[in-house]
């Protein structure tokens, strides 16, 4: 480095020996010597900076290798704190290897448990198939004697009309079912009285298998024939699982054999209350709105007709659209049908009927306020005996309050009541007809201000 500055310095000060030699010789022919001398200072000034750098550098250069010992310092630091780092993430990395491998030991003993697991699974989904193979058969073994003992049951129960016109009919719905070669030869009676008979059949109610469930419902409708079993038949639970079917399947098979049943237990006040109370008039009125079979709508016209003589569910009835279903279903011209929803709005005209003779009732009917009187009166001379005698009998209810009577005469019912006391083919219908149609003044003072002829 000293030898870099003494050769910098020789060039410099033979340069401005140079320079000095030219500019005297300049100033020695133009005999300035005073310039000379001012050229000279400046030299020696330039010369004096030029030393004092020199000295400065040198002192900075001899500083500059313990800077460099510092930094290579930091950096050897730097190096064993990652080496450091490093080996111990080596030692992490170590330590879950050897976890994974454990716990991969473990997962494979789990697998084997499992396995067999599912090989037992296998063995009792084997035997439950078996033994749902028996059941079905013992369900349709039940079927048969229950047909047998049965006596066959009319699709419109008995009704009595008197002077009271006391009408109780009833809607049963038996299903006919082939005996089975592999069946057991308990007797229906025998099975029934069974307390684990009847909930093996309730526990099929919940079956996956579509077939299985009708059978079992069928089953019940069946034996819901019989009045003697229907209270056991509630008292099993059997009302909840046959409403499930009716909301939660969408096949109306199931929901035509599951009405059915519902409508032979729907034979009595208590199971009437029971069926309204889990929601069955709502159920009911939906399966009405969906259904396109005529046979799933006789069902549920069936069950609404028996629903339908409880005095206590009228308002019930209404509120959860029972008439508006009842009078969606006559979109059906299937006589069954209509000999149903003919059924079910007498017994709710009687209702109403008794509830105005108690004094409890003096509006309209709501058979009026929901518009099934048009209905009625196009019905009422209907060519199916049985739709016109319901009708008639529908007539006679809905003209013993003075609250209808404006509706029936403007729409047509009074007309309709008046030849039914002429025509009708039942003497004690007739006799209630005119009864009626006298004591309301209503009806007494049109009739003899239009000219109506009627058999007094």
């Amino acid at each position: 480095m000293n030898g870099l500055i003494s050769g910098f310095l020789g060039k410099y000060v033979l340069i401005s020996v140079s320079f000095s030699q030219k500019e005297r010789m300049k100033y020695q022919k133009d005999y300035n010597k005073e310039s000379i001398k001012k050229l000279e200072e400046k030299v020696m000034e330039n010369k004096k900076k030029y030393e004092e750098f020199c000295m400065t550098s040198t002192a900075e250069m001899a500083i500059v290798p313990v800077e460099e010992v510092v930094i290579l310092k930091n950096l050897l630091q730097k190096e064993t704190l990652i080496r450091n780092a490093t080996e111990g993430e080596l030692n992490r990395l170590k330590s879950q290897m050897k976890e994974l491998k454990d716990l991969e030991a473990s997962r494979e003993s789990h697998i084997l448990k499992l396995r067999k697991m599912l090989e037992d699974e296998a063995r009792q989904k084997e035997n439950l198939k078996r033994e749902i193979a028996r059941l079905q058969s013992q369900l349709l073994q039940l079927g048969f004697n229950v047909g047998k003992k049965t006596q066959k049951i009319r699709r419109v129960g008995s009704e009595k009309v008197a002077g009271g016109l006391d009408y109780t009919p009833s809607f049963l719905v038996k299903h006919q079912q082939q005996a089975s070669g592999n069946g057991e030869e308990a007797s229906a009676a025998k099975l029934f009285e069974q307390g684990s008979g009847l909930q093996k059949i309730l526990s099929l109610l919940g079956a996956e298998d579509d077939d299985v469930q009708i059978h079992a419902v069928k089953i019940i409708a069946n034996l819901a024939c019989e009045e003697r079993n229907q209270k056991k038949i509630v008292e099993a639970g059997v009302l909840t699982p046959l409403l499930s079917l009716l909301k939660n399947s969408k096949d109306e098979n199931t929901h035509r054999v599951a009405v059915s049943a519902i409508a032979n237990l729907a034979m009595n006040e208590t199971n009437q209350n029971l069926i309204a109370a889990q929601g069955g008039i709502n159920l009911l009125s939906m399966v009405a709105a969906n259904a396109e079979d005529p046979q799933t709508l006789r069902m549920v016209a069936g069950a609404f007709a028996n629903l339908f003589g409880n005095d206590k569910l009228q308002i019930k009835i209404r509120d959860e659209g029972g008439l508006k279903a009842l009078l969606g279903m006559v979109r059906c011209r299937h006589p069954d049908v209509h000999t149903q929803v003919a059924r079910a709005i007498a017994n709710f005209a009687k209702c109403e009927s008794k509830a105005s003779t108690q004094g409890t009732k003096v509006e309209r009917s709501l058979l009026i306020v929901d518009d099934l009187l048009p209905w009625i009166v196009q019905n009422a001379n209907n060519e199916v005996s049985l739709v016109r005698r319901h009708i008639e009998i529908a007539l006679c209810h809905l003209a013993k309050f003075e609250a209808n009577a404006i509706d029936m005469i403007s729409g047509g019912a009074m007309g309709e009541l008046v030849r039914v006391s002429r025509d009708s083919s039942r003497e004690d219908i007739r006799i209630l007809a005119r009864e009626t149609l006298i004591s309301n003044p209503a009806f007494h003072a049109q009739i003899r201000h239009s000219g109506l002829n009627m058999v007094e």
